[in-house]
């Protein structure tokens, strides 16, 4: 990696008596920013406390290099990819205890549970993923959710309109900031980690969702 990583100063301020990684509540907290044709994101920072020690822990899984066809050429996924079923252990406990608070949380307004988690780590500022909605699922034809905890050096998850006439938001997520993007967001709006020229350090993002949403 190019970049050294910064730890969250909220943990280091805590450094030696710091509880155990975890989530914090998310009733009453958490802030719903609705924007248009029925889409919506929900926004908490620092929701997972102790994330450096998520972060390090998750450094290490066993992370794929893919390779994807670009027109006539083969080239490389800019970043590096880890998926979880439904029936496999998450890495961190507290990934799990954010996925049981998540599938509390928003139980009548979903209908049904976050299941999988697929992990992207961004190694530096090259990393990056292009303007997408979550659409290879059920999500092209219905409303869902697709929520994403971050962690590492913040990143710009940036989000536009697919009709455009709006400008691009940007949210500044690392550190154990949630998000959650809601209604008709996988369709009617794209999302996107734009590369950078700047020096930042790794980030991964875990991204929650039900079955059939990717």
């Amino acid at each position: 990696m190019t970049s050294t990583y910064q730890p969250s100063m909220f943990d280091l301020a805590d450094a030696g008596g710091a509880p155990a990684a975890g989530v914090g509540r998310l009733a009453g907290r958490i802030t719903r920013h609705q924007l248009t044709a029925g889409a919506w994101v929900d926004v908490l920072p620092g929701w997972l406390h102790g994330s450096d020690t998520v972060f390090e822990t998750l450094l290490g899984i066993d992370w794929r290099a893919d390779r994807r066809q670009m027109y006539d050429s083969v080239v490389d996924v800019p970043r590096l990819l880890r998926w979880f079923g439904g029936d496999e252990e998450l890495p961190h406990q507290a990934l799990t205890e954010a996925k049981l608070a998540l599938n509390a949380h928003y139980a009548d307004e979903l209908g049904e549970e976050f299941v999988t988690a697929g992990m992207c780590l961004y190694r530096d500022g090259r990393d990056s993923v292009a303007w997408h909605g979550d659409t290879l699922g059920r999500s092209a034809r219905h409303d869902t959710m697709v929520a994403i905890v971050s962690l590492g050096s913040p990143r710009n998850l940036s989000l536009r309109p697919r009709a455009g006439g709006h400008e691009t938001l940007r949210f500044p997520l690392g550190h154990g900031d949630l998000i959650v993007m809601g209604g008709s967001c996988q369709r009617t709006w794209e999302h996107a980690i734009l590369k950078t020229a700047k020096a930042v350090g790794p980030r991964i993002s875990v991204q929650f969702r039900p079955i059939n949403v990717a």
